[in-house]
């Protein structure tokens, strides 16, 4: 069974950072991508950034130059580091992933959520000013 588990949530002042991690498990695909994704209470859940096995990366724009994205490919541990933090990044931060038959499709729509199957339980972030 597939498993997701996200870990490095947090409170931080503004200009702050934090690395989260994902750890996935129970799956042998070789083609995949993983994701993170954000929400607020009350909104829209929102593609924050996210990579595919061979490497191909998507961020929003509103974490551009602040953020980045990675992955241990032996380890199928993802993480996001995001750096210069503001408010506007406070929210549950979710884990996905997607897995894949073939390569044919690998890099589209890494950031619609629709795409991705399997979740993690989130872990919170918080920005103060």
């Amino acid at each position: 069974q597939l498993q997701v588990v996200e870990s490095g949530g947090g409170s931080v002042l503004a200009g702050g950072s934090l690395r989260l991690s994902c750890a996935a498990s129970g799956y042998t695909h070789s083609t995949y991508s993983m994701g993170w994704f954000r929400q607020v209470p009350g909104k829209e859940r929102e593609g924050v950034a996210a990579i595919d096995s061979v490497g191909s990366v998507k961020y929003a724009d509103s974490v551009k130059g602040r953020c980045t994205v990675s992955l241990d490919n032996s380890k199928k541990t993802l993480y996001l580091q995001m750096n210069n933090l503001n408010p506007d990044d406070t929210a549950m931060y979710y884990c996905a992933v997607r897995l894949l038959a073939d390569r044919t499709t690998l890099g589209f729509g890494l950031l619609i959520d629709n795409n991705y199957a399997f979740w993690g339980q989130g872990t919170q972030v918080t920005v103060s000013s």
